[in-house]
């Protein structure tokens, strides 16, 4: 089994696994043969997944970089930016190797788009770029459909040990179709605001988070999000907005909505150079949230909505 393509620079196979055995045969030896050509590799998978591959690896686990997705990447907007580039640019030079597993059995139906939409612009953010990220998908326990998805998102599947080119393979099909309006909130009150409000504004959001049970320092990052959100829309999203905080069984969710458009696709993934001042808001909304899920149309504007665990 090739691990990486030989014609293209950037690699991005997906492999499907059924069980132990085939999970241990699809990763030890991807990472077994990037140590041998001195290639930096990194494995981000669920935790229990990550203790199967370090049993495996011995004392070659040491000279891996090994991180539990389930706390790295629990928003899969913050995967990309603080997993996969991170990790590939503190490697200048070099052909990054990376496993990763960012959709797991235990993923819900809210978080799914957000997972699907990352490995579609997996594509965008490292094309053109020397690296090989093999995305695995367990095949007995995953739905029907987030297979077919895979399918879209990646140009190569491997499946019981033989790769193929995907026909199905249309990433930016796939990001037009889950860009879709979130589901409405409930009956909460909207808060407006303008530039003169914005400080008000976040002190509203951040008193009803707080009366919803979230608690420092969480309390501090959910603040920091609304701040992002909201002064973003004044910048860029017409001068105004409206926002809704509300909490579930899980969370404290605020949503922010206003008229502008987002047509950059690497909007809050992308790491800015370290000269550049600002540019930053969205990235930090996806570093500091546990989920963000968005909705952006011409005629439609901008809806964002953040999820913060209690």
């Amino acid at each position: 089994m090739s691990t990486e393509s030989a014609t293209q620079p950037f690699d991005h196979p997906a492999l499907f696994y059924r069980g132990e055995q085939e999970y241990l045969a699809g990763t030890v030896p991807f990472v077994e043969e990037a140590l041998a050509a001195g290639d930096p590799v990194a494995v981000a998978v669920p935790g229990a997944n990550l203790a199967l591959i370090r049993a495996a690896l011995g004392g070659q686990a040491a000279r891996v970089r090994l991180l539990d997705m389930e706390r790295a990447g629990r928003n899969p907007g913050r995967i990309i930016p603080r997993v996969l580039r991170a990790f590939a640019e503190g490697h200048p030079g070099r052909r990054a190797r990376i496993l990763g597993e960012s959709i797991w059995a235990g993923r819900t139906a809210v978080e799914y788009p957000a997972c699907v939409q990352h490995e579609a612009l997996t594509n965008v953010a490292f094309q053109g770029r020397a690296a090989t990220i093999r995305c695995l998908y367990d095949a007995a326990r995953l739905a029907e459909s987030v297979l077919a998805d895979a399918y879209v998102t990646h140009p190569t599947v491997i499946d019981s040990g033989t790769r193929a080119d995907s026909a199905a393979y249309a990433p930016q099909e796939l990001l037009a179709r889950y860009n879709q309006p979130l589901s409405a909130p409930p009956d909460t009150p909207a808060t407006a605001y303008t530039a003169t409000s914005l400080g008000e504004v976040r002190h509203v959001a951040t008193r009803s988070a707080a009366a919803s049970g979230l608690r420092t320092p969480r309390l501090d990052d959910f603040e920091l999000a609304v701040a992002e959100l909201t002064t973003n829309s004044v910048v860029h999203g017409g001068g105004r907005g409206t926002l809704r905080v509300w909490a579930d069984d899980r969370h404290v969710i605020c949503e922010v909505q206003d008229a502008g458009l987002i047509d950059d696709p690497l909007a809050g993934r992308r790491l800015p150079p370290r000269e550049q001042h600002g540019g930053r808001g969205l990235l930090l909304v996806n570093v500091v949230a546990d989920l963000v899920r968005t909705y952006s149309a011409p005629d439609r504007g901008t809806t964002t909505r953040v999820y913060f665990r209690r």
